[in-house]
């Protein structure tokens, strides 16, 4: 049995993860990780820190997706996508 955990994160309903998607969580550096919030990037206060994903997101095949993330509702990624930003 193939399990996925997805640490420190925001999901939206009905998320799906592609095989082999990777959710960073941790910023090795000891900065807090940013994130776009209206427009402007503020830190979140947490080294920890995963992604927020809205309803319906789908992630293709080996996708990975760095800490502080946001993908909108219904927002897909190809297989083997490297999502550094939000969509």
């Amino acid at each position: 049995m193939y399990k996925r955990q997805v640490g420190d994160s925001v999901l939206g309903r009905n998320v799906n993860f592609g095989a082999g998607t990777n959710v960073a969580n941790l910023r090795h550096d000891e900065e807090p990780v940013r994130m776009t919030v209206k427009g402007e990037c503020v830190s979140t206060g947490r080294r920890k820190f995963g992604v927020v994903l809205g309803d319906g997101v789908k992630t293709g095949i080996d996708t990975s997706l760095n800490a502080g993330v946001t993908l909108s509702a219904g927002e897909t990624t190809k297989p083997g996508a490297v999502v550094m930003q939000d969509r």
